[in-house]
């Protein structure tokens, strides 16, 4: 089970992104259009990324793209932020106890979206995306519930290297969102791509996806 937990990265990037999407909607400049498939925004880069570096992922696609909702268990949860990773490695724990009991078949890598946040808490959802919907009749226990994904209209990007450098990370994608004048949703999601040993496991990857308005 992993998750690399910072205590100002959601709450950084949340506030860059309100102000990115206040500079976007001050300007005349119409947000672009989603390209086709066959036509990328981007070119496919030559380059490795670097650690911590921020670019758009699947190079060979242009974003953004339509995320689809898949079924999950999900865990609810709130913390401050300094308790941050403590709260969203035992919330990923109970939703993968609770797969795990109701014998439930997983279907990718853990998540979460961060729904809210504020100067000193946040509020997430920790989940086990599944290969299909749980049955009603399923016991989940106290703790976990039925759920879906996020879905919508999103830019997927990629982090690789230790969450605590996942600061600049952030930085680089309110900057690539601010250039090419998308506005962002006050939601995005985390996947965890491996079991990182913690924070300052260089070795981690992830995926972020931004979801846009």
């Amino acid at each position: 089970m992993i998750y690399a937990g910072r205590v100002l990265t959601a709450l950084t990037f949340c506030a860059a992104l309100a102000l990115a999407g206040a500079a976007a909607a001050q300007t005349s400049t119409p947000a672009p259009a989603t390209p086709a498939p066959s036509a990328p925004a981007t070119p496919p880069s030559t380059t490795p990324p670097t650690p911590g570096a921020a670019q758009p992922a699947d190079n060979d696609a242009a974003p953004p793209f339509e995320v689809k909702a898949r079924p999950a268990v999900a865990v609810s949860g709130a913390a401050k932020w300094e308790d941050g990773y403590k709260a969203i490695t035992a919330a990923l724990a109970k939703a993968r106890a609770a797969v795990l009991k109701a014998n439930l078949k997983e279907a990718g890598r853990p998540v979460v979206a961060f729904v809210d946040t504020d100067d000193d808490n946040f509020k997430f959802q920790a989940m086990i995306p599944l290969d299909a919907p749980v049955a009603a009749t399923v016991d989940l226990g106290p703790d976990a519930k039925p759920a879906e994904t996020p879905a919508g209209r999103a830019i997927k990007f990629q982090h690789r290297g230790a969450y605590d450098d996942v600061d600049a990370t952030y930085e680089a994608i309110t900057a690539y969102l601010d250039e090419k004048g998308y506005i962002a949703q006050n939601i995005f999601v985390e996947e965890y791509l491996n079991d990182a040993k913690g924070a300052d496991d260089s070795a981690l990857e992830m995926s972020i996806y931004v979801f846009i308005k």
